[in-house]
């Protein structure tokens, strides 16, 4: 019964996303809102909408002891999710353009943490499950801005080689630069600046989709689920990833409401923003855009297995 709920929820999650990709898909049918509008709508997401999550996810919690143990637990967590995950990627999509391999590789690392994990976490697991998988948010937005940006760019070998400015100047880091101070110091920020950032943040998931709608009327949807590359992603993060997690969790000790809000984030589909980083640097946002869709669709299924798995 619990794992046809959790079904359930995943099936609804994964619903809504496509409900907001259809809309995204008309609009560019009709000219309301097309490809090369949403181009430009991605760097509003990137530069303004991601900080005001991340910035929003500290602000909203407020400082114990308890707390700080329980975000540095999940932290720590989420960075050894993040590790592992690319280090499953590693061997894979070594060939072909680098503009569609490295949205692969990106793709097999990078997880809806967010819009897919936490409701999941709030169905199963209640309030501390919520917490545990926001702190995963943290280490997501770390890596994806970092690791994520070098990836999907290309620029470690197209260009002048990684900079270390890269590790702070960037949109996602600089802004847990500002949110954990904000938490570390219990800050309650003012009305007139908390409602804004808050209605910002909100943004995030139906203009993701809208512009996912948009790059997904552009592709040739009968090949959607006819790419072999897009089933082993689906392996890869669905699978390989989750079951490493849960295996690194065993043998470290690791039950109870941490390991089940860890699996959820490490089984989730993948991320979202795989299409908006293929925009902003110029890859194959078709391959992004079905990537996101197709695995999103499997996760439906793997999801609640491995939580129920999690949980025994």
């Amino acid at each position: 019964m619990l794992f046809l709920q959790n079904v359930q929820t995943a099936a609804m999650q994964v619903a809504v996303l496509y409900v907001l990709v259809a809309v995204g898909f008309v609009c560019d049918k009709t000219g309301l809102y097309t490809e090369k509008a949403a181009r430009l709508t991605n760097d509003l997401l990137f530069y303004i909408v991601t900080p005001a999550i991340i910035i929003q996810s500290f602000t909203t919690i407020a400082y114990t002891h308890e707390a700080l143990k329980n975000l540095l637990l999940s932290f720590l967590g989420g960075t050894v999710l993040h590790i592992l995950a690319i280090v499953i990627a590693l061997p894979f999509f070594r060939k072909g353009e680098k503009r569609t391999a490295n949205v692969y590789k990106f793709a097999c690392v990078y997880g809806n943490v967010g819009y897919m994990a936490l409701p999941l976490a709030a169905a199963v697991l209640g309030e501390e499950g919520v917490f545990f998988c926001s702190g995963v948010l943290i280490p997501f937005n770390i890596f994806a801005f970092t690791h994520g940006v070098r990836l999907i760019s290309g620029k470690s070998t197209e260009k002048t080689g990684f900079k270390m400015k890269w590790l702070f100047l960037n949109p996602g880091v600089i802004s847990v630069l500002i949110g954990l101070p904000l938490f570390l110091l219990d800050v309650t920020l003012p009305r007139i600046l908390a409602e804004p950032v808050s209605y910002i943040a909100s943004l995030n998931t139906p203009l993701a989709m809208l512009m996912f709608g948009t790059y997904l009327a552009q592709t040739d949807l009968r090949k959607m689920f006819l790419r072999k590359e897009t089933y082993l992603v689906a392996l890869l993060k669905l699978i390989a990833v989750p079951s490493a997690m849960l295996l690194v969790m065993r043998l470290c000790g690791i039950t109870g409401v941490l390991c089940t809000a860890l699996i959820i984030s490490a089984s989730a589909p993948t991320a979202n923003n795989t299409v908006m980083f293929a925009t902003k640097y110029g890859r194959d946002t078709a391959a992004a855009s079905q990537t996101v869709a197709v695995v999103s669709f499997l996760s439906v299924l793997t999801m609640p297995l491995f939580i129920a798995i999690a949980q025994l």
